[in-house]
C-alpha cells in the first residue's frame, strides 16, 4: 500500500512563529486522514500491517510561490520548458541570483509551460523547517499548481489548506479581495467545488506538475544499500570461500585415490615379476635388489653414466680424464676444465637431476682445474 503525508508549509514571513500546519494523508489514492494541527505527527508515524512506500510531499503555499503558465506553440516541451524559464527571469523584479525559478515540462508540444517563482530565502527557510520536524519531503509542490483551470473567461477561487488561491487561465496566485475584482477584469470568479478541488489535488499528487526541489535545492540522492542485497552478498562470499577450500580438497582427494591405484598398479606388476610386497615401496626395493645383483637397474654402469655426459655434452670445456664404476651404483670420475666455473656447471647439472655429488678439486700439470667426482646412480 502507497501511503503518502500531505503537508502544507507555512508562509515564509510566519515561519518564526508557532503555526500549526495543515494536512491531509492519502493512502492508494484516497484521503484517510487529514486536519489542521499537529496531528499529521500520529497520522504519519501510526504503525503499518504491511511494507508499502511511505513518502512525504509538502505543498509551497501560493503567497510565497505564484504561477504562470506560457505558451509556445511551436517548440518542443524540453525547449519551451527552458525559454519559459528565461522569459520568467526577465520579467522579474530583484536580484535574478535570489530568486528560484522553476519550469514544469509539458507532456506534448504546444501545451502551457507551468513556471513558478519563489526565492532561495524561502527554500532555504522550509528546508529548514521541515529537517526541525524531522521529515525530509521527496518534492516540495506549489499549492497554486494544483488548482485546475478555469472554465474560458472566467476564474476559479478555491481554498487549499489556510489559502485562497485565485486561479485564471494563465495565472495562480494568492487572491486578494481588493485586486480580485481589478484582475479579474469583468470576468466572472467562481468558487470551486471542494470535491472538484480534492480530485485536482490527488492528480496533482500523482503527476506533479512541476517541483521546487530541482537545481540548487534538488536532494543528494543517500545510496544506501539493500538489506536483501547484502544478506545475498555474504552467502555468495561464503559459497565462493567454501568452493576455495573445496578445490584443494577435491584436489588432494583425487591425487590421493589416483596414486593408490598407481601403488597397486605395482605391486600387482612385481608379483608378476615373482615379487610378494605390501606396498609399492617394499616392491620397488626389491626389484632395486634384484637389479643391482643382476648388474642392471638404477644401479647399473649407463645410468648415472648417461647422466654425467649429457652434462658433459652441455659444457663442451670439460673433458673426461678416468672413469670407475662399483657395485653400489656409485660413479667415480676425473674431470679437467679450463675453469672452476665449468667443472661447476656439470656438477650442478647432476645435481639437478637429483644425484648425490662429492667433488675434490684439485690443480693439473697443465694448468687445467681438475676435480674428483663421485656420483650416487640412486637419486
Amino acid at each position: 500500500m502507497a501511503r503518502t503525508l500531505v503537508l502544507w508549509l507555512p508562509p515564509a514571513a510566519m515561519l518564526g512563529e508557532r503555526v500549526d500546519a495543515a494536512w491531509l494523508r492519502v493512502d492508494d489514492g484516497v484521503i484517510v486522514d487529514s486536519g489542521q494541527d499537529d496531528g499529521w505527527v500520529d497520522a504519519w508515524e501510526k504503525p503499518r500491517d504491511d511494507e508499502g512506500d511511505d513518502r512525504l510531499i509538502a505543498l509551497a503555499p501560493a503567497a510565497d510561490v505564484p504561477l504562470r503558465w506560457r505558451h509556445y506553440p511551436d517548440a518542443a516541451p524540453a525547449q519551451a520548458a527552458a525559454i519559459a524559464r528565461v522569459d520568467t527571469l526577465r520579467d522579474s523584479l530583484g536580484d535574478a541570483a535570489l530568486l528560484h525559478v522553476v519550469a514544469g515540462q509539458p507532456a506534448d508540444a504546444g501545451q502551457a509551460v507551468p513556471v513558478a517563482v519563489t526565492t532561495h530565502a524561502a527554500m532555504a527557510a522550509w528546508t529548514d523547517w521541515l529537517k526541525e520536524q524531522g521529515l525530509s519531503a521527496v518534492a516540495i509542490i506549489p499549492a497554486a499548481a494544483t488548482v485546475p483551470p478555469p472554465e474560458p473567461d472566467s476564474l476559479w477561487s478555491a481554498e487549499l489548506g489556510r489559502e485562497q488561491i485565485l486561479r485564471s487561465d494563465d495565472r495562480s496566485f494568492i487572491s486578494d479581495p481588493e485586486l480580485d475584482p481589478l484582475i479579474a477584469a469583468g470576468r466572472p470568479i467562481a468558487p470551486l467545488d471542494a470535491d472538484r478541488m480534492r480530485q485536482a489535488l490527488l492528480l496533482s499528487l500523482a503527476a506533479p506538475p512541476l517541483d521546487l526541489l530541482t537545481g540548487a535545492w534538488q536532494p543528494r540522492r543517500n545510496w544506501a544499500i539493500d538489506p536483501a542485497l547484502v544478506r545475498w552478498m555474504k552467502r555468495l562470499a561464503v559459497a565462493l570461500l567454501a568452493v576455495t577450500l573445496l578445490i584443494p580438497i577435491i584436489h588432494a582427494i583425487r591425487l590421493n585415490a589416483d596414486i593408490g591405484r598407481a601403488d597397486g598398479a605395482s605391486v600387482a606388476a612385481a608379483k608378476k615379476a615373482g615379487v610378494t610386497a605390501t606396498d609399492a615401496a617394499s616392491a620397488e626395493a626389491e626389484l632395486d635388489r634384484r637389479l643391482a645383483a643382476a648388474g642392471g637397474g638404477p644401479l647399473a654402469f649407463s645410468v648415472p653414466a648417461s647422466a654425467l655426459y649429457d652434462a658433459m655434452r652441455d659444457t663442451p670445456g670439460v673433458a673426461l680424464k678416468s672413469l670407475s664404476h662399483r657395485t653400489d651404483g656409485t660413479l667415480s670420475t676425473t674431470l679437467a676444465a679450463p675453469r672452476t666455473e665449468d667443472l661447476n656447471a656439470v656438477l650442478l647439472a647432476l645435481q639437478a637431476r637429483g644425484y648425490k655429488i662429492t667433488a675434490q678439486p684439485m690443480a693439473g700439470t697443465d694448468g687445467n682445474q681438475m676435480a674428483n667426482i663421485t656420483v650416487r646412480a640412486v637419486p
